[in-house]
């Protein structure tokens, strides 16, 4: 082969694509259709409660489209971090709408599903050997960070996806996977450049949004050759240009020429972007330097306790000037009534001064008007309920100098106004774990489904 074609639909699946563009890509007649269905940037509570932060409905459409197509062309499905955050409930999440759309397609398939969860025995036993160490600024792992962790997943490299891919399945079902490896397993498996299959892949993992203008539920289609590889939107909309690949190349990363994975790193230095007609890129020069030892990056989630939350707007102009002593004084007043309660949190979130960026915002000049979150969190719902309800009736009613206002100083946009937002998660561990076997932390079960 001198060439293999790779089509990548959405950016996420369940956020969906315009069916011309994906029928576009198929006439492209692409080898493999990849995507990404995970992520760790809408927060921890999805690794941690094992629930998808996509909708099922719309999984379900794309997978519906991308199902058909692959077995009507005898192309491998590839899906990684499948679920949303690829721990076992995750994944077998996924599996259970891929069966029902094989069932309503009435087709049968041969799909491999790839589990990352980690014992968490084994990654004590790691710990005690100093086999994992920290990613980026974060604190030393602890054996009690580990058994905390209601689910813990490791991001598997490319060879399970690639021995899934050996075994003969149509359809594979990746737990927590690093990005860029859904796309790149079959062009490496076939002989093609290392460097160059993972930068591709590293582009295609946001499918449109490294187009212009970008979008994150279009189709991006990629075409790998011996020294180089071309980038396309199948959508005449978009076009691919030197800036847009450029710039999603340093997309997620900590420094612009290495971009680190399982395994081995990109180095970028030599990389060059150009411009083709009809809206393509063609990059080249980027090489793949294998690490003296495989590492794979841990994921976990643990509970914080329950989460509380009151939403109310603020227009007295005389309140503005003076929020955050008056925050201060409901907190003091907080924690006075409730002296027996020590473990709680209470936030008020100013949106409209400083409400994004906090101490780090660069023009701290207050709105005309004020959103207030005020938030609490507590080692029982019960317990956050009453934290959230008391400093939002104190605040309510707190009295400032210069106020005017008598009847209530909070505008809230809803009824009932507290909303008891359920179960919160932290990441508890972010960390590297050094491996002998790439495979072996992860089980592959291999079978046929459908009908």
């Amino acid at each position: 082969m001198e060439e293999i074609r790779v089509l990548s639909p959405t950016a996420i699946l369940g956020y969906g694509f315009p069916l011309a563009s994906f029928e576009a890509g198929l006439e492209r007649d692409p080898h493999v259709i990849a995507v990404d269905a995970g992520s760790t940037d809408p927060g921890p509570f999805y690794l941690g409660s094992g629930q998808s932060f996509t909708q099922r409905s719309a999984v379900k459409r794309d997978l519906h489209y991308l199902v058909a197509a692959a077995l009507e062309r005898n192309i491998p499905l590839i899906i990684g971090t499948a679920g949303g955050s690829g721990a076992m409930a995750h994944v077998d999440w996924n599996l259970s709408i891929v069966e029902e759309v094989l069932r309503e397609l009435g087709r049968t398939a041969s799909i491999a599903v790839i589990y990352s969860d980690i014992e968490r025995d084994l990654a004590v036993e790691k710990l005690k050997k100093g086999e994992i160490q920290p990613l980026g600024p974060v604190d030393q792992l602890t054996e009690e960070d580990i058994r905390a962790s209601a689910n813990l997943v490791a991001q598997m490299g490319l060879e399970p996806i690639m021995a899934a891919l050996e075994a003969g399945a149509e359809i594979i079902l990746a737990g927590r996977a690093y990005d860029p490896t859904v796309f790149a397993a079959l062009p490496i498996l076939k002989g093609f450049d290392t460097g160059l299959a993972l930068h591709m892949g590293k582009i295609l993992e946001c499918a449109a949004i490294a187009a212009t203008p970008g979008s994150g539920s279009d189709c991006l289609f990629g075409t790998l050759g011996r020294d180089s590889f071309v980038l396309e939107a199948p959508n005449p909309a978009r076009q691919c240009t030197k800036l847009s690949i450029a710039a999603h190349t340093l997309y997620e990363k900590s420094n612009p020429y290495i971009l680190p994975g399982p395994g081995g790193s990109l180095d970028l230095t030599e990389t060059v972007f150009e411009e083709l007609a009809g809206g393509k890129v063609r990059v080249s020069g980027t090489k793949y330097v294998p690490t003296e030892q495989y590492f794979v990056k841990l994921e976990g989630a643990s509970l914080v306790g329950y989460r509380t939350v009151s939403i109310a707007g603020v227009r007295d102009p005389i309140m503005i000037e003076q929020i955050d002593s008056v925050i201060a004084g409901v907190k003091e007043r907080v924690a006075d009534n409730f002296q027996e309660l020590k473990d709680y949190h209470l936030h008020v979130h100013c949106y409209g001064k400083n409400g994004v960026m906090g101490e780090l915002e660069p023009t701290p000049v207050p709105g005309h008007e004020l959103g207030l979150v005020i938030e609490a969190v507590g080692p029982s719902q019960e317990i956050a309920d009453t934290i959230c309800s008391f400093a939002r009736s104190t605040l309510l009613h707190y009295g400032y100098p210069g106020r005017k206002s008598t009847a209530g100083n909070l505008a809230f946009l809803y009824s009932p106004s507290d909303l008891s937002a359920g179960a919160v998660y932290r990441f508890n561990v972010h960390h590297l774990m050094q491996v002998d076997n790439p495979n072996s932390l992860f089980k592959m079960e291999l079978g046929r489904s459908g009908l």
